[in-house]
């Protein structure tokens, strides 16, 4: 009798070790393949466009009157203190200081208080409200001078520092009343009514709660407001005929003739009228970095 052998069954392999995880492969973006050159040659050439200017016009304040050297050697302070005691710019220093502060307070004052009705309250023709300050951003400035002018003279402000102040107030408000009031609406509502519920009415609630978390806002809006105002030269040439209220523009203005002009003269002013502004740039530039929206919600 003959038996089949079974067939032998082989043992089933043993399952294999799970292989680790590779790293996923990343895949470069083109940009990532340009060559580190390409970036940095063109922004050194735009670096170096934007720079000679500047050093243009420290070459010209340094260096003696007459030098053809294009470094400022040896260094003189003539041309500072020409412009500063002969050419009365302490006196356009201080009457440009004056109206860029008072400038700078009007405006974030009435469009605080603006900005929060615009986002705090519902009114009928609000979004027409909204629409037409926009719009007024498109008017030339040269537009408003006949019509500002004959109110100044009614009032008898011609000639006086006031009606730079108000005039550049009024020109700057828009844009500030509509920033301010996207700051206000990135403040919860919720804080304005928990500190109802503690007792404080709205004035005392918006200025404890909600007017220290606006502070990078308000910074922002004031400085651009300072540098307008320092910076601008329509206004103050029409509404100020006095040499003793005019302001640095003006008196930049002031260095040129049609004869001839003094270059290191004016290149000194420049730098006179320069310096703040690039201080208040840098201080702004802090909280741009920061964030408006995240400064306003994290205060």
């Amino acid at each position: 009798m003959i038996t089949e052998e079974a067939p032998e069954i082989a043992p089933a392999p043993a399952p294999a070790a799970p292989e680790p995880p590779r790293p996923a492969a990343r895949r470069r973006r083109a940009w990532d393949e340009v060559p580190r050159w390409q970036i940095y040659l063109p922004l050194s050439v735009y670096l170096l466009f934007t720079l000679i200017p500047f050093y243009w016009i420290l070459l010209f304040a340094l260096r003696p009157a007459g030098s053809t050297s294009l470094v400022p050697w040896p260094m003189t302070s003539v041309h500072f203190g020409k412009v500063w005691n002969e050419r009365s710019f302490g006196v356009y220093f201080q009457n440009s200081v004056l109206v860029g502060v008072a400038t700078l307070v009007m405006t974030t004052v009435v469009a605080l208080a603006g900005g929060y009705a615009l986002a705090r309250f519902d009114f009928r023709l609000k979004r027409g409200f909204m629409l037409a300050l926009l719009c007024t951003q498109f008017v030339p400035g040269a537009l408003l001078l006949v019509p500002l002018f004959e109110i100044f003279a009614n009032l008898r402000m011609i000639n006086s520092l006031a009606s730079v102040v108000i005039a550049e107030t009024v020109f700057q408000l828009p844009l500030s009343m509509i920033l301010i009031s996207g700051f206000i609406r990135n403040v919860p509502y919720s804080l304005e009514e928990a500190a109802w519920v503690d007792g404080c009415n709205r004035f005392t609630g918006f200025r404890i709660v909600v007017l220290p978390l606006l502070r990078p806002g308000l910074i922002a809006v004031g400085s651009f407001a300072f540098v307008h105002a320092w910076n601008h030269f329509l206004f103050a040439l029409m509404f100020l005929s006095d040499q003793g209220k005019q302001t640095i523009p003006v008196g930049l203005n002031t260095l040129m003739s049609a004869d001839s002009v003094d270059l290191g003269a004016l290149a000194a002013g420049g730098i006179v009228a320069a310096v703040p502004v690039v201080i208040v740039f840098a201080f702004i530039q802090k909280w741009l970095i920061t964030g408006f929206s995240a400064g306003a919600v994290k205060g």
